[in-house]
């Protein structure tokens, strides 16, 4: 195993441990949730006007969102590496924020960056919003949404050009809409 791929599988154990990820088949649903059964799609459910911002109670984000798009969006969870069925979607379209339905990432930015987490080099401008995190005791920087203060993943100065940047996102905060 090479040294990047070991630091990177070190990593993602970290974090799902940090997060509280189940163990592999371990189940990730204990007691009743009174989530939707599935993610709500913006294809036919609306979001609100994009200048908008999004403010809901937690039990009204429970009632939108499944128990993994909460756990990552409003409880700034990780999933786990390579588990998103994004990381292989390679149409031109636009990336959403799976809690609000905001437009974030254009499909041209996402890249292959072998991290098990879609990578984008750049957000669509006002987007996102960058936060200092120290929670696994080392600087960081946070991505959340700008209209709904969602959890997506963090950005990284390894990315690259033109930006140099690597806009590590969870895909369960995400949906993507085909152009």
């Amino acid at each position: 195993m090479k040294r990047r791929e070991a630091l990177s599988l070190l990593g993602s154990s970290i974090a799902a441990i940090a997060c509280g990820t189940p163990a592999v088949g371990e189940s990730q649903s204990s007691g009743p949730w009174p989530g939707p059964s599935r993610p709500i799609s913006y294809v036919t459910d609306p979001p609100p006007p994009v200048g908008e911002v999004l403010t809901l109670t937690e039990d009204e984000w429970r009632h939108r969102l499944t128990r993994e798009q909460f756990r990552i969006l409003r409880e700034e969870g990780t999933e786990r590496a390579g588990s998103c069925a994004l990381l292989g979607e390679h149409r031109a379209g636009t990336f959403h924020c799976a809690g609000c339905g905001a437009p974030l990432f254009a499909a041209e930015a996402k890249f292959e960056s072998g991290t098990g987490w879609p990578s984008f080099t750049r957000p669509i401008e006002g987007r996102v919003r960058e936060i200092s995190d120290m929670s696994l005791g080392m600087l960081r920087t946070a991505v959340d949404c700008a209209r709904c203060g969602g959890h997506l993943g963090h950005v990284f100065p390894d990315g690259p050009p033109p930006t140099g940047l690597r806009y590590c996102m969870n895909g369960v905060s995400l949906e993507f809409h085909p152009a």
